[in-house]
């Protein structure tokens, strides 16, 4: 039984276009992030077998293989819910405030987070992420899905970096691609993830 499912897209292939290609759009959803939620399903099947078996020798590759679908399924899952054909300009309220406590003002944070994203050295994201220690935003710059990850953070606007979200339409020329994302930017969707990520802080 499955234990991972791919969502729904909560708007058409066509929706986020110019910015996003409708053919972009649908081969990241149905094939790309549908190979991750397989992998994920899979990973469990086979971390059960091994277990069954009593059998660990291959543990380390099922567990890597197993978080990187994981979390290529949940970054992904973000993703879809933090754009919006209706996106685009700046956050209010608390998060607009913390933006402009943690990183100094709204430009700053968007400069860092549009680096973190540009630079990916080969596949990766840009983030930001709520860091339940210090109590603050963050911004990270993941390789993969699930590399230089603070432990403990949420995910709050996260960008996709790896070719297959931008190389149809954008070529090799990625800092277009996430200049455009901003015009994309579902706000209330991260509001919404910020407010439960201060109310779930763990106490650590």
């Amino acid at each position: 039984m499955a234990v991972y499912t791919l969502p729904d897209l909560p708007y058409d292939y066509g929706a986020l276009e110019p910015a996003m290609s409708g053919q972009i759009l649908e081969l990241h959803h149905d094939k790309h992030h549908a190979a991750y939620v397989k992998g994920a399903n899979d990973g469990l099947e086979q971390l059960a077998e091994a277990r069954d078996k009593g059998d660990f020798s291959t543990l380390v590759g099922l567990e890597k293989t197993y978080a990187f679908n994981l979390s290529g399924h949940v970054l992904h899952s973000i993703f879809w819910g933090n754009l919006s054909p209706d996106g685009g300009d700046r956050p209010d309220g608390e998060l607009a405030a913390a933006i402009e406590e943690h990183f100094g003002s709204f430009d700053a944070f968007a400069g860092q987070l549009s680096a973190a994203t540009k630079g990916v050295q080969g596949s990766g994201w840009g983030v930001l992420a709520w860091e339940p220690l210090a109590q603050r935003l963050i911004v990270e710059q993941v390789y993969d899905h699930h590399g230089n990850v603070g432990q403990g953070s949420t995910p709050l606007l996260v960008f996709d970096a790896w070719e297959h979200a931008y190389y149809l339409q954008y070529k090799n020329v990625r800092p277009d691609y996430v200049d455009r994302l901003w015009n994309l930017v579902n706000w209330s969707d991260v509001i919404a993830r910020f407010d439960a990520a201060r109310a779930a802080t763990p106490k650590l």
